[in-house]
Order: C-alpha cells, then structure tokens, then sequence
C-alpha cells in the first residue's frame, strides 16, 4: 500500500536526482556546501525553514556545473573504501591501521578543545612543518555564534581559535574551489559525508589528489538542526541578538554547554544532560538516519571521543580530555607517528572493546542498507551506497535492528520527515 501511495512505477524505484532542487527535496541534502563552490555566484547557502543547512540556485545553473555537482554529491550517491589490501576491515569502524587513544600535548590545546585537541594538534602541526599551506575547516560565525561558517586557516593559532565541536548545521566545502584554484597544498577537517564528497570530486578533478594531501574527520552522530540552539537560548531567557558565545562543548572535557550575553552573563547546561533532556534531544536531518558512515571511513584519520570508561559504560565527570585515533590510510598512518615524533600528540593503548562500549550509537550505520531499501520500495529518491560491504553489515547488524531500521525509514516517510524546502 505505501508503495501505491507514494509511486506510480510499478518497480517502485523512483527518477535520480537532477538538480540540487531533486536532493533537498527528497531529504537526501547533508548541506556540505560543495554544489555552491561548483557552482559560485550561482548556488548558495542557507538556513531553510526546517532549520538545516540547504543550497537555493538564484539563477539557470551551467548544465556542465550541474553535472558535476550531481557526479559528486553525497546526497546522490557515496562510495566506500571497500576492502584495501594489507588492512584490518572491523564490520563497523571500516578499515582500521591503527588505533590508539590520544591527545594533544599542548595543555591549552588540549583544554580548549571538544575532547583530547586530536584534530587541532593535527591541524597545527600539518601548519607549523610545511606540510600544507591551509586548513580548510569550521568555526563559530562571528555574528550569530549559534551558526557554524565555513573557514581557512593559515596560522597555527587560527586553528585553534576554530577549535572545539559544532554540532549544528554547516557548509565546510563552500571554500574548497577557492584553495582549489589558490594552487597551494591545504588539508581538509570536516564531517564524514564531506570527506565523501571530495573524494568524489577527485574522481573528475585531478587537483583534489595534488593539492589535499589529508582529509580527517570526527565519528559524527548526525547533524540537527538550528533549532535546537534556539530552544536552548528560549531555555534560558536569551534573547539571540544579545548572544556573543554558543559554544557546545569544551574548555574542558567534556565541557558544557555554554551561553554568553553581551553583559557578561554566562548560561551552562552540562554533558551530557543538555544533549540527553527530551526538549533538547537530537533533531537530526533526514539523511544522517539513513547514513552508511559515520564514522569516516574514506578520511585518512578519522578522531571520535576516547570516553573513560566505568562498568562498560562512558564517564561524563570532568577530565583530562582524551582522543581515540582511528587510522586509516597510508598517508594517516606516517602524518600521525610525524605529529607524535614532534610532541605535538600523546598516545597511549586502546582495545577493540573499548571502543565499542564508547560509541554503540554508531552500530546503526550498519543497518543503513535497510533504510535504502525501503526508501527504494516507497518510491522514494535515495542515494546510491558503493564499497561499505553491505552483506557484511546486514550480517553484523542482526535482524532486529534490520527490521527496525526498515520499519523506522518508512515510518519517517510516512510523517514527511524526508521532504525538506529550500532557503
């Protein structure tokens, strides 16, 4: 019956997406801002009514800036690592070199940061040796700092002014053309769904291979929306054209949740209540719920949380921020012992199991190819999944979750979650 509802094709599979209009529409969007650096001048960024972070095409948009942007978008479709030859392969972490729990060696690096300061060491270190020229990566908006804009930079102490997590809506890729045409050696720091997408643009860009020497990434557990910073401001009272700080995490580990005014008020909410309260749960866009990677597969370091750990489960008290370091190519693989050589990083061991019992909300992404399928039964627009080892995964994943996941996916299409607006 939902198959009727939502399809005239009798083989239930719906037109690909042709335009950025197709993705956004169907729920497929991640909002990495990629199609805008395509397309400059003619595609844009913004905020949509949903409150995520959205393309809107203010003119015709050149068939070939078009073709491109659908050769390489990750709402269209994504590819995986596969299994590289000569590498472990863990049916949920992807291929693993090493791994090792970590952190800067740097005090203010390391207290100002969301965890441990992994990824701004890297970040720093990559600067200060030569390696590249800039770092492509996110900050806080200088003038409404609940938003996160995309930013360059070319010092070490600019790295670590855009440090700390942001769990809202961004658009890291809108500048990537910009270095891309600068000719200069830069590395990337972004979500994994980004990283997915430059990777596809090297399929058709031979500059990505030259000039991006490193991608690195977070384990993301999905993007909510822009709306949940606003409830949390009506929380307290906050007027938002008087806030001069959002931060969501850090100075400290794992660090409040914390609101400034310009008066010098200061609002907290602490780890993790202000993620785990009802009114303030995760509202995750669509296409983080049907994501076959969230833990950065494709990047060559992927860097979550090293959460200390009490019965199995993870410790929330204020501590010593502490990394775990997911290694996963060549290039990750001899930047990361570079950094440790120079003191920029600390490593210590880290078992399998340990990992597991920190981050077990990232076992859903195996049971993503279930939610593919029943968008696909529905008639629905869905992006199209190459090298995560789908039969592995559904083995791994069990049949509960499978069934929840299919079930969960038609539900949410059901309810329109998947049909988005533009700016």
């Amino acid at each position: 019956m939902a198959c009727k509802q939502f399809s005239r094709n009798r083989r239930c599979f719906a037109t690909p997406a042709r335009n950025v209009e197709d993705v956004v529409g169907a729920g497929l969007c991640t909002g990495c801002g990629l199609c805008a650096s395509i397309a400059d001048g003619t595609i844009s960024m913004g905020i949509n009514i949903e409150g995520n972070m959205r393309p809107l095409a203010r003119g015709e948009v050149a068939a070939e800036d078009n073709d491109r942007i659908m050769a390489v978008c990750p709402g269209v479709s994504v590819r995986g690592p596969g299994r590289p030859q000569g590498v472990t392969i863990h049916p949920v972490w992807g291929p693993v070199r090493e791994i090792h729990r970590s952190w800067s060696r740097e005090p203010n690096v390391r207290h100002k940061g969301a965890a441990g300061g992994t990824l701004t060491a890297l970040g720093r270190y990559l600067l200060t040796s030569g390696r590249v020229h800039s770092i492509l990566h996110v900050r806080a908006d200088d003038r409404k700092p609940w938003l996160t804009r995309s930013t360059i930079s070319r010092t070490p102490d600019e790295v670590l002014r855009g440090a700390q997590s942001r769990y809202g809506p961004s658009s890291p890729l809108v500048d990537l053309h910009r270095l891309l045409d600068e000719g200069k050696r830069f590395a990337l720091i972004a979500k994994p769904c980004d990283i997915s997408a430059v990777r596809a643009l090297g399929c058709v860009d031979a500059r990505v291979q030259r000039l991006i020497p490193y991608m690195l990434t977070i384990f993301c557990g999905g993007v909510h929306s822009v709306h949940i910073a606003k409830a949390v401001m009506r929380h307290h009272g906050v007027d938002e054209l008087d806030v001069v700080l959002y931060r969501y995490r850090g100075e400290g580990w794992p660090g409040s949740l914390r609101v400034q005014t310009r008066d010098g008020t200061v609002y907290d909410l602490p780890y993790p209540g202000a993620w785990h309260m009802g009114k303030f749960a995760y509202e995750l866009q669509f296409r983080c719920k049907i994501c076959p990677d969230g833990v950065g597969e494709v990047a060559d370091i992927s860097v979550p949380d090293g959460w200390i750990l009490r019965n199995g489960m993870p410790v929330y008290a204020e501590a010593p921020g502490v990394n775990v370091v997911v290694v996963r190519t060549a290039a990750g693989e001899e930047l990361l012992h570079a950094a440790i050589d120079a003191g920029y990083l600390g490593v210590a061991p880290v078992s399998g199991v340990e990992i597991e019992q920190m981050h077990t909300s990232h076992y859903r992404k195996v049971a993503a190819p279930a939610a593919l399928f029943a968008l696909r039964l529905m008639g629905q627009r869905t992006t199209k999944v190459f090298g995560y080892r789908t039969s592995e995964s559904l083995k791994w994943a069990g049949a509960r979750s499978i069934f929840c996941q299919f079930l969960g996916t038609i539900r949410r299409v059901l309810a329109g979650e998947n049909r988005e607006h533009l700016i």
